[in-house]
């Protein structure tokens, strides 16, 4: 598709978002221009995130840029995009999703260690390994790909995102990609959410070209379930949907932040919203997950 100007990206300014964003102008196949946008959640590496507020301290600048007009897309990771977004912006692509587990880096999951020190500043992470294995021992660790991977040295092992390990093309030493059954990945992690305005047509239509169907089938399921769950996601939460055939398989779970109460429920449906909502009504309504919430 030819543009009379080249399409304006709102992408944050870390390596790893800017492969991203790289990534979306080689599905587009025409040059972007990219406008790189510096997010609360990137300057404040000292802060852990959910005491910042969530997953919104990663997207809320960027999505600015694009409501003023500074730019005519943003490019997020999926699992950094709040389940409640501005009306004015909509989400116009999903691309093909990357790896969507979590990864140990620095030891083997079945080899760590007892009283092993893990360093991670996901509290899903953090309370589902600690329900695994309580004897864990845990630390914060924030900052880009690369500062978290030079710091791994201090630890026995950190835990990441198989994807960005994977998009970084990164010699991470030993990594043990972790199985969904061990840790149930955070919503949309390992895809790309691309929004525009609303009313943006041409846009939307450039856009549409790049979405990949069956992708954003799993990826609304898993989102249907954090948006039942209140939109945002500073809580150990989280869930993962896989297609089978023409349904999908869903796995929702929700803890304490101790990972001392852990609580999972799998369905299948054809319905993405209706699944995700419905395992989320579950954990909440029947499984003790109000309770959790409550203390939290």
């Amino acid at each position: 598709m030819s543009q009379s100007r080249p399409l304006r990206a709102a992408t944050r300014g870390s390596a790893l978002a800017l492969w991203q964003t790289r990534h979306v102008a080689d599905l587009l196949g025409y040059p972007i221009e990219e406008v790189v946008v510096s997010t609360v959640g990137d300057r404040r590496t000292d802060v852990p995130i959910h005491s910042m507020g969530g997953k919104g301290v990663f997207v809320k600048e960027v999505q600015a840029a694009v409501l003023d007009g500074r730019a005519d897309f943003a490019v997020h990771s999926g699992k950094d995009l709040p389940a409640v977004t501005p009306d004015e912006l909509v989400v116009a692509a999903i691309p093909a999703r990357a790896d969507a587990r979590d990864a140990l880096v620095g030891a083997l999951w079945d080899s760590l260690a007892p009283g092993a020190r893990v360093a991670t500043g996901s509290v899903r992470r953090r309370a589902q390994m600690a329900w695994h294995r309580p004897d864990l021992k845990f630390s914060e660790l924030r900052g880009n790909i690369q500062t978290r991977l030079e710091k791994a040295a201090g630890f026995d092992a950190i835990v990441m995102a198989a994807a960005a390990i994977e998009r970084m093309d990164i010699d991470a030493g030993v990594v043990d990609v972790l199985d969904p059954s061990i840790m149930v990945p955070q919503v949309a992690q390992g895809a790309l959410m691309i929004e525009c305005r609303a009313d943006d047509v041409d846009t939307l239509a450039a856009l549409a070209m790049i979405d990949d169907a069956p992708t954003r089938r799993v990826v609304d399921a898993e989102r249907a379930f954090l948006s039942e769950l209140g939109g945002d996601c500073d809580l150990p939460a989280g869930a993962y949907a896989v297609l089978i055939g023409d349904e999908i398989e869903l796995v929702g779970m929700l803890s304490s932040l101790d990972g001392r109460v852990l609580i999972r429920e799998r369905r299948i449906s054809s319905e993405p919203e209706v699944l995700g909502r419905s395992v989320a009504r579950f954990l909440l309504d029947d499984a003790g997950g109000t309770d959790l919430l409550a203390d939290i």
